[in-house]
């Protein structure tokens, strides 16, 4: 009897349509579904490796049909048909007939013995009853029968690119985001270079098309949603992706661009050739730094590959360890965001797309289902021939995205062996020497305790050194490769400006060098002459400034950067980094020790916020339709209270002798934070009975980051001590507006006197009951938002640790006076680009 299946890009919508056809026919004909994709986030979609696999459930030599719906169900079909052997795959037929109404047809035909052939018939005439009850008729060119999902329209545009580096990977990453969300399909290639077209959701594809500044592409779309989906991708372009050339510590330049000689520092200094072990490389990241060494060796994963009998556990293994993979990437994007700014964590972005990307996984998949081949060895393969792809590239930018590739590549490889990953943590300061670094591990290291860094390979505009010139770490590449040779803990001494390394350094030369190492300290030192004093406006009112941090190395670089405490402790990371909820005794040893570098310095906890743009699949949180309005914040940990009840002693433990405060987040009403107080002083009662002790005045807050807690501000501050702005959310929630979507992403921007209003009113709530109020969100950082900010009379602000000094120096070149006027007018204005026009006009704009 002939198979049928069902592809969908809705699960829900193909088993409907299963059950009805089912009931029809009283189960005679085998149905299969293959609809959706695991992502709880997006989870309409296509898999072929679904298709494959509905197609070998319900397989017979009668043949098979294959029903779809629209749009990449085509191209899902027909990449599952590779996966078929010659004689199976001529016996497996892709319909072009409407789903519902040829479903049944072909159902129906089936169940009664018809052939393939008739069955087909069948389907592909399904609507000749419905047109004639309509009065249609089936020749009229407006009605087309079987050709609908076959003729779609493609509409076309063509963009120049101004970005300095082009569609480098973070604006790759963008590019292939936003082409994922539509349900048309998205093609491109590269007009200026001639290129093939190639997928818009493959981030490999996408990034070696090697687009460069002034390129021209063209991008089409196929589909129900073509118009949507071009004009969300030329606003990406229009819009620069985000990217406005900051000027950086090498001067006025994209982060990453080479540096050319009249954009580095004046050299006061002469270059020190005096020794014979003095090396000379490329200069990577400015800064002086003289260490004994440390020889970090990246040993290559061992795997054996082998043929398998069984392919489903292959198949499942690799799921997982991609599932892993995307888990502990997504926890280092968040980390390396709270630590280097969300402009160099995006990096990781791409490393996320590259984990998803429908043509690397189809490659995978096919070694496995063809050629039989176990789960590593099918992974490794494909890795080591994109990785080829790249290095053969002519454009030596992207040769060098290589780096990411095995980075990513190596991720998966280990969580397929079950490999630990490798941590780097040093006792005492190192110049680290490799022959090169992965962002990764790059993103992970401390700078106080890694004071340098020397690679044999790698480039200025490498990934790796972009996240080390964020972190401030001096570096030198293209080393030569004796230097790898050397024993641990010889003292070298490095010059990031001119690339120069000395082994073992005559006093002469030491002495040079820790001149010119004072000499930009002391250049630092004048351009953040008041970071470590308080903010305070030239008339007198202070603002206290905290740092949002997500671990220990955090902490350190906020204090450095004059943080006067943290005001955002995101514990999410402790959860995100591993394949369990951590238990009380790390979460206190975790907790502990942060309390401890801050000394008698206030730290604010914030209690587990997982869900929205953060699952945990291990919390077993399910698909949401709209998961920013779903189970996460304090409604998780409500609901969870063995996870909550956790944390809470943890934090309460480490309280004693420190100045630690708990907050809680995502609350909508009074309730909620009634119930968590409840739990808090049940834990405790437990505590106190225990002898075990704890800060008995340790203070509550909440999160104002919904509307309703707005609305209800004035019952809210008589339950709490005090209250933290979360802008990010709040702002999205406020405009109806997810800020992960580009269609909409404009929206979100927390300047909009819709959000100032809701500023202030919890503000003024907030001083009317007696509590302080801060603000933890991203709008700290801007600097226009600055004197706004100060002119609501906000009492905190927490901020990234790198945008403290900035922010403490506007402050300081500020009255209250001009702040409160400049908060005034903001409140008047109809939208965010009215402010920023208004504040940036103004004499402030010199600042």
């Amino acid at each position: 009897m002939v198979g049928i299946v069902i592809v969908s890009h809705s699960f829900q919508l193909a088993q409907g349509v299963r059950e009805l056809a089912v009931q029809m026919v009283q189960g005679k004909v085998s149905l299969a579904v293959a609809a959706g994709i695991d992502d709880p986030d997006n989870p309409l979609g296509t898999d072929a490796m679904q298709v494959y696999q509905a197609i070998a459930s319900v397989y017979s030599d009668d043949g098979v049909l294959v029903l779809m719906d629209l749009g990449s169900a085509l191209l899902s079909a027909e990449m599952a048909l590779e996966f078929l052997a010659q004689e199976q795959r001529d016996k497996v037929h892709l319909c072009e007939a409407p789903l519902v109404e040829g479903t049944m047809a072909a159902t129906v035909a089936a169940a009664s013995g018809s052939n393939i052939e008739q069955v087909i018939a069948e389907a592909r005439g399904a609507l000749v009853a419905k047109a004639t009850q309509l009065g249609i008729v089936i020749g009229d060119p407006s009605f087309v029968i079987g050709e609908g999902q076959k003729t779609q329209t493609t509409k076309e545009i063509r963009l120049f690119v101004s970005n300095r580096l082009g569609l480098h990977a973070r604006p790759s990453a963008q590019f292939v985001a936003t082409a994922a969300r539509f349900q048309s399909q998205i093609k491109v290639r590269n007009l200026t270079k001639g290129t093939g077209t190639v997928r818009g959701d493959s981030i490999n594809q996408v990034t070696t098309l090697g687009v460069r500044q002034g390129h021209q592409l063209a991008i089409t779309a196929t589909g129900s949603d073509a118009d949507e989906a071009l004009a969300a991708l030329q606003a990406l372009f229009e819009n620069n992706f985000g990217e406005d050339g900051e000027v950086g510590e090498w001067g006025s330049r994209e982060v990453g661009e080479p540096v050319s000689g009249g954009a580095q520092e004046k050299n006061t200094f002469p270059h020190l050739c005096s020794s014979v072990d003095h090396l000379q490389g490329i200069p990577a990241c400015l800064g002086v730094a003289i260490a004994p060494i440390f020889q970090y060796h990246s040993s290559p994963i061992p795997i054996q590959q082998y043929h398998v009998n069984n392919i489903e556990p292959q198949l499942q293994r690799l799921l997982n360890a991609i599932q892993a993979a995307q888990q502990e990437t997504q926890a280092l994007l968040s980390q390396s965001s709270t630590q280097i700014g969300d402009a160099e964590a995006a990096i990781f972005d791409a490393h996320l797309l590259f984990l998803e990307d429908p043509v690397l996984m189809e490659a995978v998949q096919r070694r496995i289902l063809e050629r039989q081949l176990n789960a590593e060895g099918a992974w490794q393969e494909v890795i080591d021939e994109l990785a080829n792809n790249y290095r053969s590239l002519e454009d030596s930018y992207l040769q060098e995205r290589v780096a990411d590739v095995v980075d990513v590549g190596q991720r998966v490889l280990r969580l397929l062996v079950s490999n630990a990953s490798v941590q780097m943590n040093f006792s005492e300061p190192v110049i680290l020497v490799a022959s090169d670094l992965t962002p990764s591990n790059t993103a992970m290291l401390d700078p106080t305790k890694v004071l340098g860094i020397c690679t044999t390979s790698g480039s200025v505009t490498s990934h790796s050194v972009i996240i080390a010139r964020s972190l401030g770490i001096p570096e030198v590449v293209g080393l030569p490769t004796g230097i790898l040779q050397l024993a641990n803990g010889t003292l070298v001494a490095l010059d990031g400006e001119t690339g120069e390394v000395w082994i073992e350094p005559q006093p002469d030369v030491l002495a040079a060098l820790e001149a010119k190492r004072e000499a930009r300290q002391v250049k630092q030192q004048q351009t953040f002459a008041a970071v470590h004093e308080p903010a305070i406006t030239s008339d007198g009112r202070q603002i206290n400034v905290f740092a949002n941090i997500g671990s220990i190395l955090d902490v350190k670089v906020a204090l450095n950067n004059g943080a006067e405490g943290v005001g955002l402790f995101r514990t999410e990371f402790l959860y995100l980094q591993q394949a369990n909820a951590p238990s009380e005794e790390e979460q206190l040893a975790i907790y502990q020790e942060i309390a401890s570098v801050l000394e008698t310095r206030p730290l604010i906890i914030r209690t587990l916020d997982v869900g929205g743009d953060k699952p945990l699949p291990y919390l077993d949180m399910q698909s949401e339709t709209n998961p920013f309005l779903g189970w996460r914040g304090i409604r998780m940990c409500l609901a969870r209270p063995d996870i909550f009840k956790t944390q809470l002693r943890a934090i309460c433990r480490a309280s004693f002798g420190h100045q630690i405060k708990v907050m809680f987040p995502m609350i909508a009403t009074v309730e909620e934070v009634q119930t968590a107080k409840a739990i808090l002083a049940e834990v405790q009662g437990e505590l106190r009975q225990a002898g075990i002790p704890f800060d008995e005045a340790m203070s509550v807050g909440i999160m104002v980051e919904v509307p309703s807690a707005v609305a209800i501000a004035e019952q809210l501050a008589t339950e709490v001590n005090f209250f933290s702005i979360g802008t990010n959310d709040l702002c999205q929630y406020v405009m109806a507006c997810d800020r992960t979507n580009p269609r909409v992403a404009s929206l979100a921007d927390a300047l909009h006197p819709a959000v100032l209003r809701m500023i202030e009113q919890t503000v003024q709530a907030a001083h009317q009951a007696g509590i302080w109020v801060g603000l933890c969100g991203e709008l700290a950082a801007d600097r226009d938002a600055v004197p706004i900010l100060l002119g609501l009379g906000l009492d905190e602000v927490s901020l990234n640790p790198q945008a403290i000094p900035a922010f403490k120096s506007r402050v300081a070149q500020l009255t209250m006076a001009q702040a409160q006027a400049f908060a005034t007018s903001a409140l008047q204005q109809g939208s965010a680009a009215k402010v920023r026009e208004m504040v940036t006009s103004s004499v402030l704009k010199q600042i």
